[in-house]
C-alpha cells in the first residue's frame, strides 16, 4: 500500500488492517497462557476481537478511494 491518505475513514481502515496483519500475539498468550482452559479462552478472545476489527473495516470500505481494491459503493 503506497496509496496517499484521502480522508481519516481511509487511514483508520488501513491502520486497523495493519494491525490485523502484523500484530503478533503469541508473547501475550505465552504470558497469560498456562492450560488449554486458558488457551482456549485467549483464542477466542483474540478471534472476538478480530472479528471487531472486521466489522470496522467493513464500515469504512466506502470510503475508501474507488482504486483501492478493498472498496465497495455504500449499499442503499
Amino acid at each position: 500500500m503506497s496509496e496517499r491518505i484521502v480522508n481519516i475513514p481511509h487511514g483508520e481502515y488501513e491502520i486497523l488492517a495493519l494491525i490485523l496483519d502484523e500484530i503478533d500475539l503469541s508473547r501475550l498468550k505465552a504470558r497469560m497462557c498456562d492450560d488449554k482452559t486458558s488457551r482456549d479462552r485467549f483464542d477466542k478472545a483474540a478471534n472476538g476481537v478480530a472479528v471487531l476489527i472486521e466489522n470496522m473495516m467493513g464500515r469504512r470500505t466506502h470510503r475508501l478511494p474507488k482504486s483501492h481494491i478493498e472498496y465497495k459503493e455504500k449499499e442503499a
